[in-house]
């Protein structure tokens, strides 16, 4: 299963490496200045900084791990932007 959200920020390369830095003392992370991976033991998460966007992309082998994973990377976010009042609404793919 997948889900999209798309954060618009001016510092998406900046929320990028925080969360990636964040992530990576717990769970295997690789990420550069345009791109990152986080992988849950409930998932995965991929993240893309672009001009004036960061687009994250969930992905888990079931619905309650997809929520699991999309509730995570939401909270710190959240957590990490909280200037920006961030609203991160995921979009699940059918396909």
């Amino acid at each position: 299963m997948k889900a999209i959200a798309t954060f618009q920020t001016e510092h998406a390369n900046r929320y990028l490496a925080t969360l990636c830095k964040h992530f990576s003392h717990k769970v295997a992370v690789t990420y550069d200045d345009q791109g990152g991976h986080v992988d849950f033991p409930f998932g995965q998460c991929g993240l893309m900084a672009e001009s004036g966007h960061l687009t994250l992309t969930a992905t888990a082998s079931d619905a309650a791990h997809l929520d699991t994973v999309t509730e995570v990377i939401t909270r710190h976010l959240e957590r990490f932007a909280f200037r920006e009042n961030p609203r991160i609404d995921w979009q699940r793919c059918t396909t």
